[in-house]
Order: structure tokens, then C-alpha cells, then sequence
């Protein structure tokens, strides 16, 4: 029994892996890219179009320039003759696609993108030029592919140009694929609390009302993302949210001005827009400043645009609602199979393992209260959300880095508890340990709790629709939806607890039960390291050594903790365990707490050091200037390197150094750099950190591997 026990969990646990890992021959798509040019011929001075033809298996999409989360667009790297010039790619107007992280903005099928290259003046005819480009780009459908291939092109010279008739078709869908350009729009942006408020005025009616507007800037989401296309008069107000966050929890440079393409049946491009702070103009309707509305008659109808995100929402009819109702239960029971909530799973598995030869109300009322830990976690989560709509969003918890910090400590000790590092208390039904352990109801009620905490980040299939709905949803149906998604995430367990017999199928208690329990912290240590990812974009990658040296120390606390306080040891052998167990536990907490930056950016008046990043060119032009230039050869690999970042750049060198007008170089050598190698040879040193200060006229000045504040001063004051 146990060998097969074993086999199957081997088997269950490797092929998610092994399919992540490896494609089988013969079922990986392709997908190659072709470069067309619409002439036959070029001339001296003239302008002609080329092509980037993508072709992408069926099911498969590219993205546009603002993808809309983390997919990268095409991109084009030229190598031209001297003298020829290529413009940007001329954008499509994309489709609008739901995707987990939000709205994304596609192209399918063999998408076409224009580019417009120009001749140097002095090009001698009766002779052949070579286009060159380094295509890129990533196509997505259930898994992302990125492709890339070198193009060229070869062209002869005549004195005129002529066009290729064969190449006329496709050009002139690439053409026609364009937004239009219109010179008499007026056009206006303003910032309306945390939203942006378009105001586009046509100066005539439009066939159509416009169906959505996509942003060419990450930090504008758009119109069909929590924003809304109004009507006054012949001035359509589009409201915008702000996106602050990546799917990757990583911040999104706020910008001052913006640009995209508003769609509907003849789309438009709208150029670079500035942002306002309050409208430039008063709207000629009447507008009422209590509830931020601006009301205006029309032809199409009064147009109302709300900045209180509390507004009054319409409910979704009946039928509307109870599809959503369905996608929502789906979803939290999806919720399960999802890698952070999995581990929480393994735990609940041991407690019915254990719970098998107990007394079948027991069970059930275990079941019951775990699900009522679920739903009050629900309420409380959603609570909060309805509350601040509008400034907080679904699994905002996690973009606290304090909350994530605890989390990912918890899982690190509970995965350590499993393993058998040390022992909590003998029950492993929930993560309650002790409490567990007295209290076996209440250890269900939060096994319950920490389901819903770390399941809320996973939107997971059929949610991601759902919850975009969800927000928009007046106070009965918004708590009822999320109510449907507690029962989704807690109904296994439900169903297990409701019908105990199902339990008798499992195997009984017995020495397999450790190994089982070990290979179960596996999955919590994947938990730990899903969570020290998170934090780690809270904290930034140049702060990410603190924490993982914190989370070693930790482990050392419960395995000191594990090894000697155990009820046959002495007394005094267990009270000094307890001693350093306190002591690496707390030395551990410390090192993994959350910068200052991390924690309160807005607040910090602290000056910080602006990196750029290193080239011999960029070191020679700011020489020539007479700027001094400080340079910073590091690696993410190299300890002293993170300690020097850690002590040495306080808020009186960074003073300094803006006082004195140096620029402050990085020369990453985390890859291999061979420009980095020769610059380092030409200082005398061949390894890295080396910090060096570089003034004109004047012989460099290396500073001690071992950085200090007084090492910096001490070489900035001699400049």
C-alpha cells in the first residue's frame, strides 16, 4: 500500500512539472514572421512602406503596444545603410480580449504591422541596398511563446521608385487597418480624484457612440476596464482608471500625458494628451459639485459621468445574475486546484486522514466550521473591497508588504513543522498548531480563514470576468456574488464532511502518515517561495538578499528549537533552547522586515541615489562636459556588492553626490558583460564590486571593496 501510495503521489506531482517543463515532439506550435516591401524599386529622398507579417497558429494572438498586462509587444531592432531612416511600427487597431490579469489588446490571425522607411538624398541609383531587421515578439493562448527572427531585405536603385502590384492588396489592408488621424478633434484630458476624464469634441455628431477606448500607456486602463463612455452634447466624456500595479504586483510608472486609439465602427488614433489637474473648461451643462456629476441634454440622450465610485449601480437582471452567480461558485471550486491554495488543501487532507475513525458528526460539524471560516473571511475581505471601491482592488491584502512578510513566514514554519524540523503539537489537521491541538473546532475555523487569505490572489479560470462584474454590482448582489465564491472555495470540504462514508476509502493511520506528512511541507515550501516572490517585488530585487538570509535564520530558530527542547532534556538545556531559538527567531524577523521605501514611499523625504545604466559612451560624453561620473561595477550574484548597496549610499553621500553633480553610473555584471570585463581591465581589477570615482582630468579614484559612508565622503570632498 505504501509503495503505491508513493507511486501515485510521484506520478500526481510530477507530470504538472515534467508538461510545464518539456513539449512533446510534434505539438509545440510555430510561428515565423515575414518582411514585404510595397515597391519593386527605390529612389534617392523617397519614402516607401514595409511590412512585419506575423503568422500565428490558430488560437494564438500577438499583443499591441500597451498589452494590456506583462506580454511583450513586436518590437523591431533595424540594421540600415548609412543615411536611411525607419519610422515607428504603425499600430493596428487591436481586439479587445478578457484575460486573467484584466483586458488585453490582441491581434489574431496574421496580423500586418506598416513601417515607413526613408532614402538618403545622395543614393546612387544602379546599385542594390540590404534592409536589415531583428524581428521579436510573443504570441499567448493557454501558454506564452516568444519568437524572433532575422529579416532582409534587398532592393535595387532607380531613379524612380516603383510599386509592386503584387504587394498593393496587402499593403492596402495594412493601411486600412490604421486608425484615422482627425486634425479638427478637440481634444482634452483632466485628473478627476484618482481617474482621468477624456473629453473628445468632434464638432459634429458621430454615426455612432465610441465603443472603448485602449491606452497606449500601462498606467491608464481602459474605458471598458471600470470606466465609462458619457455623452454631453457633442462631447463624449470618457472616464479612465489608473492602473498603479502590473499583474506582477510591480509598480506602474505614473505618467503626465497619454495617447490610444478610441474604437468603435471607424476608430481614431488620439494623440499625446496632456493631464490636467482640474478640467481646462467649465461643461456648458449644469453640473452638480456634491456627487461630481456633469448632466447635459443631447441627441443621444443625457450623459452622466460620477467620480464617486460609491455611486448607485444597476443590478444585473435576473438571468444575468444567476449566470454570474454560476461562473462565481465555479471559480472559488476551481480555486482549489490553484498553486497557492493547494497546500492549505494537504493540510485539511491529514486532518479527514485523522479524523477518519472519529465520530461522523464530529467530522461534519469540522467541515461546517471550516466553511464558516471561509465565509467569514469572505465577508470581512469584501467588506473592506465595497467600502473603499474604487481605491482598493480584489486581493488587495497582498499589496501590503507586512501582510505578504507574515505570510510567507507562516508557510516557512509550517512547511519546517511538517517536515518534522520541530513539533507544534500533534494534530496536523489545520495550521492552528497548539490551537489545533486544544481546540480542534477553532484550528478548523482558521484552516478556514487562511484558505480565503491566500486564495483571493488566484483569480483562476471563470473569475477574472466575474470579478471585473462583481465590483460594478450594487450592495445585495455584490455580497452575494462573493458569497458564491466562498461556497465554490470551501464545497469539497463540504461535500467530505456531509458525507463522512466517502472517508472510509481512505487509507488508515499508520507509519506511512510521515512520509506522507513530509512530502506534504514540500508544497508548503513551494507556498513559502510563492509568497518570498511577492515580497521580493515589494521590496525590490536589490533588497531581496535581506529577507532570504532572514528566512534561513528562521530556519535555524526552529531547528534549534526541534533538536533541543524536547521533554528529555534537561532543564536547563531547554530553557537555553528556548533562549536562541527567541534570539535567531526574532534576528531572523528583523533582517526580513520590509524597507521603509517599501512601506511608505510617499512619506520618505530621504534622498535616493539615481542609477543609470553604464556605457563607455555615456561615461566619455558626461566627462567631455566636465561632469563627474561615479560607476558602480556590481553583480546581483556578489555578496560584498549587496552589503555595499545596504551601508554605504546614505542620505549624506547621496547629498553629496547631487551637490557635486555627479551621475551615478551601474555596470551589471550578473551576466556576462565582455565591454564590462575590458572596462574593469583597463582599472587594474578583474573582479567585482569595484566603485570608482572619475572626474575630468583627473586619475580614477578605486574606493575599498568593503564600501563605507566615510570612504565616499572622504573621495566626493576631494573633487
Amino acid at each position: 500500500m505504501l509503495r503505491l501510495l508513493l507511486a501515485v503521489l510521484t506520478l500526481l506531482f510530477s507530470l504538472p512539472a515534467a508538461w510545464a517543463q518539456f513539449e512533446l515532439p510534434g505539438v509545440a506550435p510555430t510561428t515565423t514572421a515575414d518582411m514585404v516591401a510595397e515597391v519593386k524599386t527605390i529612389a534617392a529622398g523617397g519614402t516607401f512602406g514595409v511590412v512585419l507579417q506575423l503568422h500565428q497558429p490558430a488560437g494564438w494572438h500577438s499583443y499591441y503596444q500597451n498589452s494590456g498586462g506583462i506580454e511583450l509587444p513586436p518590437t523591431l531592432k533595424w540594421t540600415l545603410p548609412q543615411g536611411f531612416s525607419a519610422g515607428p511600427i504603425q499600430w493596428p487597431t487591436p481586439e479587445v480580449k478578457d484575460g486573467f490579469f484584466g483586458k488585453s489588446y490582441v491581434y489574431s490571425g496574421n496580423p500586418v504591422f506598416l513601417i515607413d522607411i526613408t532614402a538618403p538624398a545622395t543614393l546612387a541609383t544602379d546599385t542594390t541596398v540590404t534592409l536589415g531587421a531583428d524581428a521579436a515578439w510573443q504570441i499567448c493562448a493557454d501558454q506564452c511563446l516568444n519568437g524572433k527572427q532575422t529579416l532582409t531585405l534587398k532592393l535595387p536603385v532607380a531613379a524612380t521608385m516603383d510599386k509592386d502590384p503584387a504587394t498593393a492588396e496587402l499593403f492596402a489592408k495594412a493601411r486600412a487597418s490604421q486608425p484615422a488621424k482627425p486634425a479638427t478633434w478637440k481634444i482634452s484630458a483632466h485628473a478627476d480624484g484618482d481617474d482621468i476624464v477624456l473629453s473628445v469634441d468632434p464638432g459634429k455628431e458621430l454615426d455612432q457612440a465610441p465603443a472603448d477606448f485602449i491606452p497606449d500607456q500601462p498606467f491608464v486602463q481602459g474605458a471598458s476596464s471600470g470606466g465609462s463612455i458619457k455623452r454631453d452634447g457633442m462631447v463624449w466624456l470618457i472616464r479612465l482608471k489608473r492602473a498603479t500595479k502590473d499583474p506582477l504586483e510591480q509598480p506602474i510608472p505614473q505618467g503626465k500625458s497619454f495617447s490610444g486609439i478610441l474604437t468603435g465602427p471607424h476608430p481614431v488614433i488620439i494623440p499625446l494628451t496632456a493631464i490636467a489637474e482640474t478640467a481646462a473648461t467649465t461643461p456648458t451643462s449644469s453640473s452638480d459639485k456634491t456627487t461630481g456629476t456633469v448632466k447635459g441634454p443631447g441627441k443621444g440622450g443625457a450623459g452622466t459621468v460620477a467620480s464617486n465610485n460609491n455611486a448607485a449601480a444597476e443590478p444585473l437582471p435576473v438571468g444575468a445574475f444567476l449566470r454570474l452567480i454560476g461562473f462565481m461558485v465555479l471559480g472559488g471550486l476551481i480555486l482549489n486546484l490553484m498553486p497557492c491554495v493547494f497546500p492549505v488543501i494537504g493540510l485539511k487532507i491529514m486532518g479527514f486522514v485523522k479524523q477518519a475513525g472519529e465520530n461522523q458528526r464530529m467530522v461534519k460539524l469540522h467541515g461546517l466550521v471550516f466553511t464558516l471560516g471561509v465565509f467569514a473571511s469572505f465577508e470581512v475581505l469584501s467588506g473592506i473591497l465595497f467600502a473603499a471601491r474604487g481605491s482598493l482592488s480584489y486581493a488587495f491584502q497582498l499589496q501590503n508588504p507586512w501582510v505578504v512578510m507574515c505570510m510567507m513566514i507562516l508557510f516557512l514554519v509550517l512547511a519546517l513543522n511538517m517536515f518534522g524540523v520541530f513539533e507544534m503539537g500533534t494534530s496536523a489537521t489545520s495550521i492552528g498548531g497548539s490551537l489545533q491541538a486544544k481546540q480542534g473546532l477553532a484550528g478548523s475555523f482558521f484552516s478556514g480563514m487562511l484558505a480565503t487569505v491566500v486564495a483571493t490572489p488566484c483569480t483562476g479560470p471563470f473569475l477574472g470576468t466575474g470579478l471585473a462584474v462583481t465590483v460594478t454590482l450594487p450592495v445585495t448582489q455584490f455580497f452575494l456574488s462573493f458569497n458564491a465564491m466562498a461556497l465554490g472555495l470551501s464545497l469539497p470540504y463540504l461535500f467530505l464532511s456531509a458525507f463522512p462514508r466517502l472517508l472510509e476509502y481512505l487509507p488508515r493511520p499508520g507509519a506511512w502518515m510521515e512520509s506522507f506528512k513530509q512530502a506534504m511541507s514540500f508544497l508548503l515550501f513551494g507556498a513559502a517561495g510563492y509568497f518570498l516572490w511577492i515580497y521580493i517585488g515589494h521590496v525590490d530585487l536589490e533588497n531581496g538578499l535581506r529577507p532570504i538570509f532572514g528566512l534561513c535564520v528562521i530556519a535555524v530558530a526552529a531547528w534549534v528549537y526541534g533538536r533541543w527542547n524536547l521533554p528529555h532534556r534537561m532543564l536547563r538545556t531547554r530553557r537555553i533552547a528556548l533562549v536562541l531559538t527567541l534570539v535567531f527567531a526574532v534576528t531572523g524577523c528583523f533582517l526580513t522586515l520590509p524597507p521603509r521605501s517599501a512601506d511608505d514611499n510617499a512619506s520618505s523625504q530621504a534622498p535616493v541615489l539615481k542609477w543609470e545604466p553604464w556605457s563607455e559612451a555615456r561615461v566619455a560624453g558626461l566627462l567631455e562636459k566636465g561632469t563627474p561620473v561615479y560607476i558602480d561595477f556590481t553583480a546581483m550574484w556578489c555578496a560584498t556588492c549587496q552589503l555595499n548597496k545596504a551601508r554605504a549610499y546614505t542620505s549624506d553621500v547621496v547629498a553629496m553626490m547631487k551637490s557635486k553633480g555627479v551621475v551615478a553610473l551601474k555596470a551589471d555584471k550578473t551576466k556576462p558583460s565582455p565591454k564590462i570585463d575590458a572596462a574593469l581591465r583597463k582599472l587594474g581589477r578583474t573582479a567585482v564590486p569595484v566603485n570608482v570615482l572619475l572626474a575630468p582630468g583627473k586619475a580614477p579614484v578605486i574606493l575599498p571593496p568593503l564600501l563605507s559612508p566615510a570612504d565616499l565622503l572622504d573621495a566626493l570632498r576631494r573633487l
